[in-house]
């Protein structure tokens, strides 16, 4: 699913869908090689061209949330935050990211 347009992950990089108005930011770029995907398509960076007449695969279009980061389900070493929240949802190729659940604070006494 690689095309020319395929965006580099590293830290900072904002990156858009082709198929919904989905757009992040790496957080964390991934210790080994992602294949960062929104609806089954791969990610471009904002500049790029998408192509044409793409769609989101169906069970894909779980959507993406404003505000939320999302991480590799079996490794919490790659992470992007939504900037902009679409219909498709983010994945490494077709297997989907996982939301972050926000970290528990420490009681105060």
């Amino acid at each position: 699913m690689t095309t020319e347009n395929t965006a580099v992950i590293r830290t900072g990089a904002r990156l858009r869908s082709q198929v919904c108005a989905t757009e992040v930011i790496v957080v964390r770029p991934p210790a080994d090689g992602v294949d960062l995907t929104c609806g089954g398509h791969p990610m471009i960076a904002l500049d790029a061209e998408a192509v044409v007449g793409l769609a989101s695969e169906p069970e894909l279009s779980g959507g993406a949330l404003l505000g939320k980061r999302y991480t590799l389900a079996d490794d919490d070493t790659f992470e992007v935050l939504v900037t902009k929240p679409g219909t498709g949802t983010l994945g490494d190729g077709a297997v989907p990211l996982v939301l972050k659940e926000a970290k528990a604070l420490p009681a105060s006494d």
